[in-house]
């Protein structure tokens, strides 16, 4: 069977990093063009991948059958929009829209059109997401009380650029950057949210979107979970602190596989995800507690979900619903810190 050719929209942090070699290494996926217009950038993608690199979208839709978007956010909506209507099938980088209602409609678009729409949330694959919802599945911590979630930077000199600097037509800020990911772990773990607080600040000088953000979540369940994100942590938080009512998890650190993306690691060299003991949580009480293994973090695995949703019809990895409920507690939590309220959720 022929491999499934992938055009790459955008080739920053997130095609470059990311994308890019996640395809390069799916089996049955052959990345064979990229948009960008920047030369170096160009000659990358040709070097590293033999894919062709194109000035615009347009040129795409002769050379593909799906499309990757991982343009600027402003983008999402217009660019996914336009894949789908040429008859391609999508994968939109987080987050998917800026409001809940344009991703109900690209949802729409993609089924009238009998199309796979999927969203890269990636972070549902982070080896510490994984075997925390491992414990969870398991019963090790009993009920859920609260879920306590970090993504913090020490940051105090801005990078520039339209994630910082641009206004809300640019969707940048830790809310909808970093938060997509908060929020979205939150829900898959804890279910849905029906009352929620939001604190949305700018901290550092030349810095025009939030870059200090926090948001409480009341979930159905009776749990909590408490999100945080930040660019002048100088010293971070616990990564993951979870209690229940039989025991805890605490978990510091990152997961590996962004750095190892980064310093140009293939995704499928032996152990990308593997994570060293030392790293591990631990799981317990004050009385007797144990570090547990991190499963292997798994981005791979996504890409192999998006193969099997389009060969074999099978469920896409993230289905674009889940997305929606989690921009509808974004939206949500952007309204609370504008407005200084708790707002209330059906």
């Amino acid at each position: 069977m022929s491999d499934i050719q992938v055009g790459l929209i955008g080739y920053g942090v997130a095609g470059a990093y990311f994308h890019a070699p996640l395809i390069h290494a799916t089996p049955g996926l052959r990345l064979a063009a990229v948009v960008t217009r920047n030369r170096d950038r160009a000659e990358e993608v040709a070097a590293r991948y033999d894919a062709a690199a194109v000035p615009q979208a347009e040129e795409l839709w002769g050379q593909c059958d799906l499309v990757v978007v991982a343009s600027p956010n402003r983008t999402h909506v217009s660019l996914t929009a336009e894949a789908l209507t040429q008859g391609k099938a999508v994968v939109v980088d987080k987050p998917m829209a800026r409001t809940a209602e344009e991703a109900r409609w690209l949802i729409r678009l993609a089924a009238d059109r009998g199309l796979m729409l999927t969203v890269f949330q990636n972070r549902r694959w982070d080896g510490d997401f994984r075997t925390l919802r491992r414990l969870v599945n398991d019963g090790a911590l009993g009920d859920v009380l609260r879920l306590e979630s970090r993504f913090e930077r020490w940051r105090p000199t801005p990078k520039g650029g339209w994630r910082e600097s641009g206004g809300e037509e640019e969707i940048g800020g830790l809310l909808y950057d970093l938060g997509s990911h908060l929020v979205d772990q939150a829900l898959q773990l804890l279910g849905p949210v029906h009352r929620v607080y939001g604190e949305c600040d700018v901290r550092r000088e030349g810095v025009s979107a939030d870059d200090d953000t926090f948001i409480a979540l009341s979930h159905a369940s009776g749990a909590r979970s408490h999100l945080w994100a930040g660019s002048l942590a100088s010293q971070a938080g616990p990564r993951f602190r979870v209690l229940g009512s039989r025991a805890s998890y605490v978990k510091d650190g990152l997961d590996v596989q962004e750095s190892r993306l980064r310093a140009g690691v293939a995704p499928d060299e032996p152990d990308f995800g593997e994570e060293a003991e030392d790293r591990w949580g631990v799981l317990g009480s004050d009385e007797a507690n144990r570090r547990v293994r991190t499963e292997p973090g798994a981005y791979l695995d996504f890409y192999r979900g998006v193969v099997a949703t389009l060969r074999e019809g099978a469920p896409p990895p993230v289905r674009p619903e889940e997305v929606v409920d989690a921009l509808e507690v974004i939206e949500a939590a952007h309204l609370s810190s504008t407005q200084g309220i708790v707002v209330h959720l059906a």
